[in-house]
């Protein structure tokens, strides 16, 4: 038996399913474990992504990762939630840890790579990302050419998301969240209101495109986006 385990973080797209890549679904139904993040009382995303594909047969370990944390109190947290998965690299098998989107890209799969990849052999499979998934799904192309592409985190201040829409010519603006009525706000103050579109929960089931004064802003997921394509058309 090998002395330790491989870790592998793949990305599982944005929701549908099919999404996956050929090389993510080899490597998901060949790993004797798997894990994802979840929230104590919510069903894994990820996981609930790849459910149709898992063996049956796996073991399924399950980590949370709070959010709304300073980098000073995460650290404690996050070190003590993947423990349970070096305990299995440590016994010698390979773990799969599920990712929503693409692992680096904004992904949870991060906080496992900082903690165990100088431990253990690591592999990260790419995701198709929300980044791309939501153009798409609103049928809106993104840039042209030598456009310029801004991905902007909504909890920014007010001054900085400004900053960053002038000086761009197309943006995503992603994680919206309580921040909504903010990024809303300031889209219609630089003129930018018309172009931009709101879509919740791409290429889910429960997937929602709603006009940007339309949307109700108690009611905007974690996992929404802003669209503000270029203006340019070629």
């Amino acid at each position: 038996m090998k002395s330790k385990g491989r870790l592998y973080g793949i990305g599982v797209g944005p929701g549908d399913p099919e999404l996956l890549t050929l090389k993510a679904l080899r490597l998901l139904q060949a790993a004797p474990v798997v894990a994802y993040q979840s929230a104590t009382d919510k069903e894994s995303i990820a996981r609930a992504i790849v459910a149709q594909y898992l063996t049956g047969h796996q073991i399924e370990v399950a980590f949370h990762l709070p959010r709304a944390l300073e980098p000073e109190k995460a650290q404690s947290i996050y070190d003590k939630e993947v423990q349970p998965i070096a305990e299995h690299l440590a016994a010698g098998r390979d773990v799969v840890v599920l990712c929503e989107g693409d692992p680096f890209f904004y992904g949870s799969f991060m906080y496992v790579f900082t903690r165990l990849s100088e431990q253990y052999e690591t592999e990260v499979v790419p995701g198709v990302s929300s980044l791309m998934a939501c153009p798409v799904a609103l049928g809106v192309p993104f840039t042209y050419y030598t456009d310029i592409l801004t991905v902007l985190p909504a909890p920014l201040p007010a001054e900085e998301l400004i900053t960053h829409l002038l000086a761009t010519d197309a943006a995503a603006i992603m994680k919206l969240g309580r921040h909504f009525t903010k990024v809303r706000d300031i889209l219609h103050q630089l003129g930018l209101a018309s172009r931009a579109r709101y879509i919740e929960r791409a290429t889910m089931t429960q997937q929602r495109i709603v006009p940007l004064d339309e949307v109700d802003p108690a009611a905007v997921p974690y996992f929404s986006m802003i669209v503000v394509p270029s203006k340019n058309r070629l």
